[in-house]
């Protein structure tokens, strides 16, 4: 881990360039690419960010809809044993539970929350 720049400093100055030299003093295709390179950096930047909270809310109402399990420490392993959570959150929908009643209004807020949580990351503007 190095101490300075940091991560989100070395995307930040990443970005202004981006922004400040590519996208501003270009034309076309490159200009346009440029943009969309400084978008995908903003994603990463924000991912970052937010990865370990929207992690952390995403397994705990799955663990309310589904029932409690066994949470692994580190990111890859959560995000792959959330895969599975949503596997199964996506059987029982398909399965009908979610048609009425009280775990379809738990199901409805786990979703809106979480796909607040994903556009927060691709694009908080949306949000607005």
């Amino acid at each position: 881990m190095q101490d300075r720049p940091d991560v989100d400093e070395l995307l930040a100055a990443v970005e202004a360039y981006l922004d400040d030299e590519v996208v501003a003093r270009t034309e076309g295709a490159l200009r346009y690419n440029g943009r969309v390179a400084a978008n995908v950096v903003r994603i990463i930047r924000r991912e970052l960010e937010n990865a370990d909270a929207h992690l952390a809310a995403e397994w705990d109402s799955l663990a309310g809809l589904l029932g409690e399990a066994p949470r692994p420490r580190d990111r890859a392993p959560l995000q792959s044993v959330l895969a599975g959570r949503n596997e199964e959150l996506a059987e029982r929908i398909r399965a009908g539970d979610a048609d009425a009643g009280d775990f379809r209004n738990a199901v409805l807020a786990h979703l809106r929350q979480t796909t607040h949580d994903k556009l927060n990351v691709t694009n908080p503007t949306w949000l607005e």
